[in-house]
């Protein structure tokens, strides 16, 4: 139940794909994330009609990080340039940010600000975290392109986004390997417990608790701190650092995890979920569990939800993680005409 594994995936980074313009091989920093998986399929939904998932997937164990983000801009953006919108100057300009874009060398234009790097991820819209998606759906490759209309590894995959920036966000594809979760396999991974009264059920926070959290409170560093019952979130400005009332904190600092082990899904940041459903287009995207700011625990819970539409990307208080299908093979996220090697991403799993 608890093995733990690790698959590391290279990619090549050489393909011709029409217009596609090859730059030199920029080799950035494989970044690596966490997952845990999702199981007990079929379970009932919630009283609030939610929760119900009838398949296994994995999610992040931690919401999608600073320096996870910068990994992913040097990639796709080794020279700076801002394709498609992905780097919001909020990231670099705001106390909340974590990710600066003034470096001078190509693949390491984007860099953490100090103490941000295991901070999540704000100023992020559905359709940088749709790009994300792409990214490692096509597999973390480390080549960019020049050409902003070119079919590059970030516009198309797990989602069909082209270069928009705007508009209704699209339909996930089928064989997706990563993607924005679904609101029930969001709800499902927080607040689903299949040991409670015996029989399954839901609790009311997705730290694993169905009573009011106490705010955590924060180190000069940002890492929450927290008490020995874990029953913590990072909401109402409680978590003051850098000189802000309030802020993000280092993603799993911030009480215990739900059921399936991940945390921060109450507090911390908003994150982002695909509204619609599985299959669904739509011009809102759902918005889940509350954030550093947010002033009633009932925000944090299982009752509350909201939405923003798809090209919102203007706030500290949003982020996202995402959903992947629970054991792809080692080359599983190739495509076609490419072989192994370059890139290497590190996947390490968690099985529930």
């Amino acid at each position: 139940m608890n093995s733990r594994g690790r698959i590391a995936v290279r990619l090549a980074a050489a393909m011709a794909l029409g217009a596609l313009v090859l730059l030199p091989e920029v080799r950035a920093t494989p970044i690596t994330i966490d997952w845990v998986t999702v199981g007990n399929p079929g379970n009932a939904a919630d009283t609030t009609g939610f929760g119900r998932v009838n398949y296994g997937y994995q999610i992040m164990k931690f919401e999608f990080t600073n320096a996870q983000y910068a990994g992913f801009l040097n990639a796709i953006d080794p020279e700076g340039t801002n394709p498609n919108l992905v780097y919001n100057s909020d990231m670099g300009s705001n106390a909340r940010g974590g990710i600066t874009n003034t470096g001078s060398t190509n693949g390491s234009r984007y860099a953490v600000k100090s103490n941000m790097g295991d901070k999540p991820v704000n100023y992020v819209s559905w359709w940088d975290a749709a790009r994300v998606s792409n990214w490692l759906h096509n597999g973390a490759q480390t080549y960019g392109t020049t050409d902003a209309t070119a079919t590059a590894p970030q516009n198309t995959g797990a989602y069909t986004v082209g270069t928009a920036t705007s508009g209704d966000a699209v339909a996930k594809n089928s064989g997706a390997l990563y993607w924005l979760p679904t609101e029930n396999e969001w709800y499902k991974a927080a607040y689903y417990d299949p040991t409670l009264s015996g029989t399954g059920g839901y609790r009311v926070y997705g730290n694993g608790f169905s009573s009011q959290p106490t705010a955590v409170t924060s180190g000069t560093t940002g890492i929450g701190t927290v008490g020995g019952t874990g029953n913590f979130a990072n909401y109402s400005s409680q978590g003051s650092w850098n000189g802000q009332t309030g802020n993000v904190t280092t993603v799993g600092t911030n009480g215990g995890p739900s059921y399936y082990g991940a945390f921060d899904m109450s507090g911390n940041v908003g994150e982002l979920n695909d509204l619609d459903g599985l299959a669904l287009s739509g011009s809102s995207r759902g918005n889940r569990g509350g954030n550093w700011g947010t002033l009633s625990p009932s925000i944090l819970s299982s009752s509350t939800s909201s939405s923003v539409t798809p090209s919102f990307a203007g706030s500290s208080v949003l982020g996202f993680r995402l959903a992947a299908v629970p054991e792809p093979s080692t080359c599983a996220m190739a495509l076609a005409g490419l072989a192994c090697g370059g890139y290497t991403m590190w996947r390490r799993r968690k099985r529930a």
